[in-house]
């Protein structure tokens, strides 16, 4: 006999009511399977390789299959806080850096010093052995030499410094909203129910969901893998559509049983009509996150991996664990009462304010969908506005050190480490050399400093790269990004 996807989350529930120590007992073993998962299983990070798109992407292969890719770098500054640098105080800091960098771990080199143009400042070129190697150490360099020269100003950018700081940043960010969210959903729950178990149930089922999704995702990270701030992702969405969920089947099992329906039968009703909205939308929800895929690109792909399997488990354990938890506590999911807000709940009747929301709309259809529809038109209006770009000085967070750092340099140096590069293969050296050197003379004609042009063969002879520093200093962001 065939089940109906109508009819999945009445038979679930059913099941779950008429067995609920089965149901519990299974929803235990499977968060504590999935966490156990997690501990067992490495989670598959994103890698450098995996941000590679289009055909920037085939060009940066290109060069590190021909082993032309240029090491990761950092570079500091000196100059004076305020007037003129002085020129033996700016060389004795400069040089200081220098051989402190040099015996810091990481780092595969140090370059000569150089002036600004305008011998306002300083540069110190760092070159690093990979793309891990660890930022605090050389920051650690840079402040030591800047304790020690309080008269100038030292600082350090580049492309592990910045990386590390947006990281850092953006990490920083999703943590204080999960330590946010929790506290607030547990205030929403109890002002809604007036009282301890109903609150904490929905934040319970929640949880447990993001807990058994974290769990999932260390072993699917190897068929999609995960960025870094995918499990922030689930933490806010689990705990979104978990409460949600969970509270559409509460708020009408109460209903039932406050009109006079056995425990049993209000969760059987409650199935029928909350379970059934539960199903339909954490399927559209699923079917909505899934459009991320059709981007291609590894971020949209794993955040779009992660919500739609931590929605799938909150859809699992609503229509589940929850009618087996109800049936069990009864009436004991309105302990204990909160004498104040216990009240103040019972003094609002049920679907009041909904009443008076969807009231005008039954009665006026046209007109609501009029209304609604022109609400809508105007909240996207923004949305028009909005242009997809590679990531540049300009978009960067401005109070971070390193960003502040960089746009220093930048203004000092304008066209330190500002190159656009152009890779050809699969012709003969002395060919592509010829026509690359045709490139750059259209180049510079066309408005671009081509002086520092370079070209530079592979050690098979079969690639080559030519780099051509460019006026703009906001490609050196650009480039920075596009090796992360």
């Amino acid at each position: 006999m065939s089940l109906s996807p109508s009819a999945l989350p009445t038979r679930a529930a059913r099941w779950s009511a008429t067995h609920p120590w089965r149901a519990i007992g299974a929803w235990l073993a499977f968060v504590l399977v999935a966490v156990g998962l997690a501990a067992t299983v490495s989670t598959n990070d994103v890698k450098d390789a995996d941000y590679r798109v289009g055909e920037s992407g085939r060009a940066e292969a290109s060069i590190e299959r021909a082993g032309l890719d240029q090491p990761p770098s950092e570079s500091v500054l000196v100059r004076a806080r305020s007037g003129t640098l002085d020129a033996a105080d700016g060389r004795a800091a400069a040089a200081e850096v220098a051989e402190r960098m040099r015996t810091a771990p990481g780092v595969a080199g140090v370059g000569d010093v150089v002036p600004s143009a305008d011998g306002a400042a300083l540069l110190v070129p760092v070159e690093l052995s990979s793309d891990e190697v660890d930022a605090a150490p050389l920051l650690a360099v840079t402040a030591a030499v800047q304790a020690a020269h309080p008269d100038l100003l030292v600082a350090q950018a580049g492309d592990v410094s910045i990386d590390e700081a947006i990281d850092d940043r953006v990490g920083g960010d999703l943590h204080s909203a999960e330590f946010i969210s929790l506290p607030i959903t547990l205030v929403l729950m109890l002002l809604a129910f007036g009282a301890l178990i109903a609150a904490g149930l929905p934040v319970l089922l929640a949880a447990t969901s993001v807990a058994a999704t974290i769990g999932i995702s260390a072993p699917i990270s190897w068929l999609v893998p995960a960025e870094s701030t995918v499990l922030s992702m689930i933490v806010l969405i689990g705990m979104a559509v978990g409460v949600d969920y969970s509270l559409f089947y509460l708020k009408r099992e109460r209903q039932e049983r406050a009109a006079g329906r056995t425990t049993l039968d209000a969760v059987a009703i409650a199935a029928e009509t909350s379970g059934h909205a539960i199903l339909v939308s954490g399927g559209a929800v699923i079917a909505a996150l899934a459009g991320l895929f059709v981007l291609s690109d590894v971020t949209f792909n794993s955040l779009a991996t992660g919500a739609i399997l931590v929605v799938a488990v909150a859809v699992l354990g609503s229509i589940t664990v929850l009618p087996a938890l109800l049936v069990k506590l009864g009436r004991w999911v309105d302990r204990p009462r909160l004498p104040l807000l216990w009240r103040l709940t019972r003094r609002v009747p049920t679907g009041t304010i909904s009443g008076r929301i969807l009231g005008p709309v039954v009665r006026h259809p046209v007109a609501a969908l009029v209304v609604s529809s022109v609400g809508i038109v105007a909240l996207a209006v923004p949305a028009l506005g909005m242009r997809t770009h590679q990531a540049s000085l300009e978009t960067l967070p401005a109070d971070i050190p390193a960003v502040q750092t960089l746009r220093s340099i930048t203004e000092a140096f304008p066209a330190e480490g500002t190159a656009a590069q152009v890779v050809v293969t699969g012709a003969a050296p002395a060919d592509a050399r010829a026509a690359l050197e045709r490139l750059a003379d259209r180049a510079g004609t066309d408005g671009f400093a081509t002086d520092g042009v370079q070209v530079r063969t592979s050690s098979d002879g079969r690639s080559e790269e030519h780099t051509s520093e460019l006026q703009s200093p906001m490609y050196l962001v650009c480039r920075l990004l596009l090796e992360k």
